[in-house]
């Protein structure tokens, strides 16, 4: 179960706004709150990182990325009308009528999504789903003059949708996918340095993963860090909402059924291995997914940087993916940092990660 203190923490990380290429304010917190029980630092492409355990035992990268998706300014026109585009990846139908927060030089500017109402709108343009091209936001300006004393272009913005606390220890936020990992990582960090193992471990808040067609933040990271293992902690879908998941395609996974183990392609026997083996030891439920090519995670640009890296993804069964109200399970976060914790105790300098 979650401290008190760590559900404080959590709850902060995911109501403050950093899309990616602009996830400052996140990763202060992150940093902030590591520097209570590990070395803390940080890189040009904003990554931060904490580390604890013995130096020079084998290293092990746990990353989780700390943005979300969002919007950018693209234009303001002559009536002070804002247009944006997306950062990340969008389905525009959930942004219909939505509030915005975009992250203004003096502070945050707030607006609104518009659209032509349906009362206006033609039978044969009601058929239409609505695209980013169609929508605007209503800042409350009068002219273009107005919005640009508090806006300019390449300015980011997120949906403004705070925290929201539902029964049975679900949790509902617009930044799940993926500052949930960015938690996990660090509070998997923090058990570990309460009881250390042989390894030196790094957790890293990495950036632009959802912009990170070239690796991201993950990438410098793993460059930089040269582990010998990783654990990757991102989301995954969970399938136990209607909707029509096909559970064939994409596995099954519910919400508070425990983290999800990937097994693949890029995933080390061995790191998946030590990761079963930590989930028995603590009786901790996981279910299994599989993934014959890439993942779409950070493990991506990690497993083959450098001379390779042995990594494993743990992913947290989430609802209603890159949208304002993505859900998770506080328990699925404590375990799988539970799990994680007890792997990397497992790891010595006699591991042999060549033993595929």
């Amino acid at each position: 179960m979650l401290s008190d203190p760590s559900y404080a923490f959590l709850k902060r990380l995911l109501d403050t706004p950093g899309p990616s290429g602009y996830e400052r304010d996140p990763a202060r917190v992150w940093r902030e709150e590591a520097q209570g029980f590990a070395a803390v630092a940080a890189d040009t492409i904003g990554n931060s990182y904490a580390a604890a355990g013995p130096e020079g035992g084998p290293g092990i990268l746990l990353a989780g990325h700390v943005d979300e998706i969002g919007l950018i300014v693209t234009h303001v026109d002559e009536q002070g009308f804002v247009w944006v585009g997306p950062i990340g990846g969008w389905d525009p139908q959930v942004l219909v009528g939505q509030r915005v927060r975009f992250l203004g030089r003096a502070g945050p500017v707030l607006g609104v999504v518009g659209k032509k109402p349906i009362h206006l709108m033609k039978p044969e343009e009601r058929e239409k789903a609505s695209k980013m091209t169609d929508l605007w936001v209503d800042v409350g300006a009068a002219t273009r003059a107005e919005a640009l004393e508090r806006l300019e272009v390449g300015d980011a913005g997120v949906l403004d949708q705070p925290l929201l606390e539902l029964p049975n220890g679900r949790i509902v936020s617009r930044a799940i996918d993926n500052r949930v990992g960015a938690f996990v990582v660090l509070e998997a960090l923090r058990r570990y340095a309460e009881r250390p193992g042989a390894a030196r471990v790094t957790a890293v808040a990495t950036t632009q993963e959802e912009i990170g067609y070239q690796g991201g933040g993950a990438l410098v990271a793993a460059v930089r860090e040269a582990p010998v293992m990783s654990v990757v902690v991102d989301v995954t879908f969970a399938t136990d909402a209607p909707g029509g998941i096909e559970k064939k395609e994409v596995g099954e996974c519910t919400l508070g059924g425990g983290p999800v183990i990937t097994r693949g392609s890029i995933s080390s026997p061995v790191a998946v291995r030590l990761l079963r083996e930590a989930a028995a030891r603590l009786e901790v439920p996981y279910a299994l997914h599989a993934a014959g090519r890439q993942s779409s995670t950070d493990a991506d640009a990690i497993h083959n940087a450098g001379r390779g890296v042995a990594t494993v993804i743990v992913s947290i069964p989430n609802r209603y993916m890159h949208s304002p109200s993505e859900m998770v399970s506080v328990d699925d976060l404590d375990r799988a940092a539970a799990i994680i914790a007890e792997a990397c105790r497992a790891v010595t300098a006699e591991t042999d990660f060549t033993d595929r």
